[in-house]
């Protein structure tokens, strides 16, 4: 196993009194199909809860009515969608429209999978030179195109669980546990993108500097963590921290959310949206001591 390298966990700055909403960044998050629109929405949330200023969600007409609906605080932008509520290759122009003005972005979340997504996913790892995090679907739709990887136009951020790794880097099973750390180091230098192979002590790794994530229990082993997980990196993002502190800092915040939850309501039963409320709790642990200059 390569040893991680042990540096202090990042902080997230202190907030200036004079700040407004676009002080902490504009998001997009690209997801969300007609039999998932929970997970965009989970995503979503995640990015207001962790603390981006402008958050909107680029989803299928099929599904926006239903995602709009899921809370009030974000926007939603419609595309076009197929004869499944997935989005189609018609969508590229006003992704592209819509990147042009965001501090970071997002794809993934109940994204779906087709043919035209797997050449837009494909398109926007190649082309937009936003920070970008991709998870879900944009993955697998990533490993079915695994040359664009090595050529990413900007700051990339890769979250994939063990199975959606092992797509990713070609192999026949997911990484053994003694494994983990080498094997994510070795996608992180092929892509140069930063990898977060999640799961019990997610490592973080720009292929570099490494990093093995102490917060999280097993209650938090449910359906929609990764989508809030996406949303909170994507947050930290906005706010200016780099990709690999985003993501370190990140994984922790939410492993720290699922740790409040599992001490306040018991460690079985636990949901993302329990985890999405504690966000700003687990937050304010992580906040720069420092005064503002």
């Amino acid at each position: 196993m390569a040893n991680p390298t042990e540096t202090p966990l990042p902080r997230l700055p202190r907030r200036n009194p004079e700040s407004h909403k676009g002080t902490f960044g504009r998001a997009l998050l690209i997801g969300g199909s007609a039999g998932m629109p929970g997970s965009i929405s989970l995503s979503g949330m995640a990015t207001l809860r962790g603390g981006a200023g402008l958050v909107r969600l680029a989803v299928p007409t099929a599904c926006q009515q239903i995602v709009a609906g899921f809370d009030p605080c974000y926007m939603t932008l419609g595309l076009p969608s197929d004869a499944s509520g997935r989005i189609t290759s018609d969508a590229q122009p006003m992704i592209a429209a819509e990147l042009a003005n965001v501090t970071a972005a997002a794809c993934g979340p109940g994204l779906g999978r087709s043919g035209d997504l797997d050449d837009l996913v494909a398109w926007l790892y190649r082309e937009s030179r936003a920070p970008l995090v991709f998870d879900a679907d944009a993955l697998n739709s990533l490993a079915s195109h695994i040359r664009v990887a090595s050529s990413p136009g900007g700051p990339r951020v890769l979250t994939p669980h063990p199975g959606e790794f092992a797509r990713l880097a070609q192999l026949d099973r997911p990484p053994a546990p003694a494994e983990r750390n080498a094997a994510a180091q070795a996608l992180a230098k092929s892509t140069g993108a930063i990898v977060v192979l999640k799961g019990h002590r997610t490592v973080i790794t720009d292929g570099r500097h490494t990093s093995v994530n102490a917060t999280g229990n097993p209650g938090m082993a449910t359906g929609g963590m990764g989508d809030v997980l996406t949303g909170v990196i994507t947050a930290l993002l906005c706010q200016g921290l780099d990709p690999l502190a985003a993501a370190r800092l990140g994984v922790h915040v939410h492993g720290l959310a699922g740790d409040l939850a599992a001490a306040e309501i018991g460690p079985v039963g636990i949901t993302a949206r329990d985890v999405l409320e504690r966000l700003p709790k687990a937050l304010a642990t992580v906040i720069d001591p420092a005064e503002l200059k």
